[in-house]
């Protein structure tokens, strides 16, 4: 089965057309070579797949004949992505709703206070 379709049918992309795009920019490899899309995969193949900025790494158990339901995705594959992928971008995620930039944009409520308190102490 091509890599784009087993994408696809193993639910790492709503569209075969967004797995083909995605093998084509380079986000997905099968044992740590960059591929086509139409590079057939076979059972034990290792595949790094990058999605929402998480190294996904899998091994193909076995080729499904069409779309799967979610349930049934684990028959297919073995998701052996590590447990430290997802807690990095749990903590970017954090990070990019606590800073924001000094200089940028008005001022917000918080912001306001503190100066507010940073002048009443200085008088």
């Amino acid at each position: 089965m091509r890599i784009d379709k087993y994408l696809w049918c193993t639910r790492y992309y709503k569209t075969r057309n967004l797995a083909s795009t995605a093998v084509k920019k380079g986000q997905v490899k099968v044992n740590g070579s960059d591929i086509k899309p139409s590079r057939e995969v076979y059972p034990m193949d290792k595949i790094v797949l990058r999605k929402n900025q998480i190294d996904y790494q899998l091994t193909v158990l076995d080729i499904p004949e069409n779309r799967v339901g979610a349930k049934l995705v684990d028959i297919y594959r073995k998701d052996t992505t590590p447990q430290e992928a997802f807690e990095h971008n749990e903590l970017l995620q954090h990070a990019k709703t606590h800073y924001r930039k000094k200089g940028l944009g008005r001022p917000t409520k918080k912001d306001r206070r503190d100066i507010e308190d940073y002048l009443d102490e200085s008088e």
